[in-house]
């Protein structure tokens, strides 16, 4: 009996040793499934739309409608300037095309008929006295053949035939000219003063209009620099207004990433004061030489304004989904003294032994094993650090969190 209860002790007390002797870690499985190729970059974000409005003409501001942070719609009065010689100058104007509609209407309405009838009652009448003539010299001629006149009368008719057909064809050349080429030049000339006068007036208008500075987009009063009573320069920004319901992060990406980059892939946009999803809309085709880099848009729906324009921001965009990639979680990797990827595989007889391991995409928490693990191990992801290969572990609750 005391052997026998000396042999119990015993291995009660080896099964101790044992116990001791391994270190206890957590687990989890390789698995393979799906994971996406995230890439991310810093980005700066911008209005999509906005405009910084600038006066077309130079005048002092009469008086401003909106102030910073009002909201406005497009075609909304902003401000008006002071436009008191451009009133003056459009009634000028204004006189100036009533003056020449007037005398574009005295010339295709009143002189050009009345030059018309002229030429033509004076072409009648030299038909008429060249028919006379022509009639005269018929008659003298026969009585000239019947010996009753003498050859004098005929040739004296004979003149004033000629005179008659002279006549004649002055008032016709004079008709046509009237009817083909005076009247037209004179219209023509007419009409382009009455062009002309109208052209002026429609510059001035436009030049009135200029003095109401209007909104081209719908948005917000971001800025508005002078005061009521300063002088506008024409080119000088009066008025920026911003839409910011959608925004664009304009990020540098390392070129590398290049041909993973496609127009139209989903992305997030994370910023200080929440995410937005959004699509890539721009990568530039070419990189920057002084930083490698490419510029790459994306752009979100902003409702209610969640991100503000010109703050920093951290671009994700979905590259592309591996979907049978071996996964474990990024606590899992560690670093052997030559300095490569390593993870320790806990085998069926609760041994660690180091697995020498090549990584692929990172995705959150989670990594892809592209050499070394097949999936379905058990890799310890906690209490490997210092752990000796062939160590003996086992599974559980480390001492910290008990």
């Amino acid at each position: 009996m005391l052997t026998l209860l000396s042999g119990c002790g015993g291995g009660k007390e080896k099964a101790a040793e044992d116990t001791d002797a391994a270190t206890v870690v957590q687990t989890a499985k390789a698995e393979r499934g799906p994971i996406e190729r995230m890439i991310t970059a810093d980005a700066i974000l911008f209005p999509v739309t906005q405009s910084a409005i600038t006066p077309k003409i130079s005048a002092p501001v009469r008086r401003f409608l909106v102030n910073r942070g009002d909201h406005v719609t497009k075609g909304q009065l902003l401000a008006e300037l002071e436009d008191g010689d451009l009133v003056s100058a459009v009634g000028e104007s204004k006189a100036q095309v009533e003056q020449a509609q007037a005398q574009f209407l005295t010339i295709t309405e009143a002189q050009l008929p009345e030059d018309m009838t002229k030429a033509r009652a004076d072409e009648e009448s030299a038909r008429q006295s060249l028919e006379a003539s022509r009639k005269l010299y018929d008659n003298r001629v026969a009585l000239v053949k019947e010996g009753a006149l003498a050859q004098k009368l005929v040739d004296d008719a004979k003149v004033s035939l000629v005179q008659a057909q002279s006549q004649f064809d002055t008032a016709q050349r004079h008709l046509e000219a009237v009817r083909s080429v005076s009247g037209a030049q004179q219209a023509k000339s007419a009409q382009s003063q009455l062009d002309a006068a109208k052209a002026h007036y429609a510059s001035l208008q436009a030049q009135l209009s200029y003095a109401e500075v209007r909104s081209p987009i719908d948005g917000i009063v971001a800025d508005r620099p002078a005061n009521a009573g300063e002088m506008a320069g024409a080119g000088s920004p009066l008025i920026t207004v911003v839409n910011t319901s959608e925004i664009v992060a304009r990020a540098n990406v390392p070129a590398a990433e290049i041909g993973r980059l496609k127009v139209g892939q989903d992305a997030t946009i994370a910023g200080p004061d929440g995410d937005l999803p959004g699509k890539v809309t721009v990568v530039s085709p070419a990189a920057d030489p002084s930083s490698t880099t490419i510029e790459v848009w994306v752009k979100a729906r902003n409702a209610g304004a969640v991100l503000k324009p010109g703050v920093t921001a951290k671009v994700s965009i979905h590259a592309e989904t591996i979907p049978d990639a071996v996964i474990v979680p990024a606590a899992a990797l560690l670093n052997s003294d030559e300095g490569e990827s390593v993870v320790m595989v806990v085998a069926a007889d609760s041994t660690a032994h180091e697995q020498k391991v090549e990584t692929g995409v990172r995705q959150g928490d989670r990594v892809q094993i592209t050499e070394g693990l097949k999936g379905g191990e058990s890799v310890v992801i906690n209490g490997g650090v210092g752990l000796a290969d062939k160590a003996k572990v086992s599974t559980g609750k480390p001492e910290t969190e008990k």
